[in-house]
């Protein structure tokens, strides 16, 4: 039992941690990049340069976890909320051809990857399908003809 409570509070460290670390970024959706940023297509592991591979271990954990607590918690949000949200992000990169970033989500589909890979069925089509929708008015707002396929 006592390990229990000590594996249980490390745990609780540990997404202290990144919870701290992730309220930096000032999007959720800004967190869901980065989140996904974080994990391995070749594995579905969670890695942070500079941690140790004991470390590693339970950061693959937290991170896993808090990336399905905020996904979840990014489907819940009404359609207007996410525009708002995505809008935010986008007005906080600088140096930035929006048009061209639109262009870029349009063919290459990005949103996809941010999906927690234990998230199967409604929630992940609800994300796709609202991003989608998001998509559909951000062409409108940043002059964005369809997409070419041929880039």
């Amino acid at each position: 039992m006592r390990h229990a409570q000590t594996s249980h509070r490390v745990h609780d460290v540990a997404d202290e941690i990144w919870l701290r670390t992730l309220s930096r970024i000032e999007t959720v959706y800004g967190r869901l990049v980065y989140l996904a940023g974080l994990r391995d297509p070749n594995t579905g592991r969670y890695e942070h340069y500079g941690t140790s591979p004991s470390e590693g271990l339970a950061a693959n954990r937290s991170l896993k976890r808090i990336h399905e607590l905020l996904f979840t918690e990014w489907v819940a949000y009404p359609l207007e909320k996410k525009m708002a949200d995505v809008q935010t992000y986008i007005d906080g990169i600088d140096d930035l051809n929006r048009s061209e970033l639109i262009d870029a989500w349009l063919r290459l589909t990005p949103y996809k990857n941010l999906v927690p890979a234990s998230i199967q069925g409604p929630e992940r089509r609800k994300h796709i399908s609202d991003f989608e929708a998001i998509l559909g008015l951000l062409k409108n707002v940043y002059g964005v003809a369809s997409p070419d396929p041929t880039a």
